[in-house]
């Protein structure tokens, strides 16, 4: 596990995968790879200048509907705008699905100009409408979602107390953590953690990346483990099953990138 944790800290220093985003651009339509939809979803969602929780909730939305849906019997690409422009509005964060049409387009089709008011124009802007209303009934109208991001600042607050704010200030933790969970969403395996424990999950493996000690605790303990202070239902066996499942992202993304290459 530390030599994994090792990688992702030489990864995620160059560049993590939604930082590769935009620096590098993927071909949609040129590879089938496994990932890439959620990868698509991010990168509209930087270019339409979403909040980072509004573009959690899209690719929430999106995973929860591919649990639901055969991802052979519909376009995720189409899916995946469907849910930028839907959690726009859950989040009170509207993007006018002009925009959201022109930049999925043009994400798909790198290079394009933006569509005119054509039959193209007409058709995508009626299949993003109609797949809203087909994700809404899909998930029985349950849209709202508890968020890792209310965690995280709550125990952000705590750490510093306990760090002290001059020495927790002078650390990349809390950026880091945040760049993990973020990133966390381009995983479907976020649907099956409680929220607080991908908090401090993300907390915990941005402390081990940089190799910081939370003062007068003993990770190696369980019982006197920094997290159990939060989450005192996090056994160590679920702790290193979630953080496993946030380093499995960066594997992925490697795989796309290879798979560009």
């Amino acid at each position: 596990m530390m030599r994994d944790i090792t990688d992702v800290l030489a990864t995620f220093k160059k560049e993590s995968p939604l930082s590769t985003i935009r620096t590098k651009q993927i071909d949609y339509k040129k590879k089938d790879v496994k990932g890439m939809p959620e990868r698509f979803l991010f990168e509209c969602a930087i270019k339409l200048n979403m909040k980072p929780l509004t573009s959690a909730m899209a690719a929430i939305l999106f995973h929860r509907f591919f649990r639901e849906a055969n991802d052979s019997e519909y376009d995720p690409y189409m899916i995946a705008s469907s849910c930028l422009y839907l959690a726009g509005k859950i989040k009170d964060d509207p993007v006018k699905i002009r925009d959201v049409i022109n930049v999925a387009y043009n994400t798909l089709n790198r290079g394009s100009q933006p569509l005119e008011l054509c039959d193209e124009y007409w058709s995508m802007r009626d299949t993003i409408v109609q797949a809203e209303l087909f994700i809404t009934r899909m998930l029985k109208f349950e849209l709202t979602t508890v968020h890792p991001h209310k965690y995280m600042l709550h125990y952000m607050k705590s750490l510093q107390d306990w760090f002290g704010v001059k020495e927790w200030n002078s650390l990349p933790v809390a950026k880091t953590a945040a760049a993990f969970l973020q990133d966390f969403h381009h995983s479907a395996k976020i649907l099956d953690h409680k929220p607080d424990h991908i908090a401090v999950c993300c907390l915990a493996l941005a402390f081990q990346t940089y190799g910081v000690q939370v003062p007068l605790t003993e990770e190696a303990d369980e019982m006197t483990a920094w997290y159990n202070m939060f989450c005192k239902d996090l056994t160590r066996e679920k702790h290193w099953e979630v953080i496993e499942d946030i380093l499995e992202v960066y594997n992925a993304e490697a795989e796309i990138d290879e798979a560009e290459d």
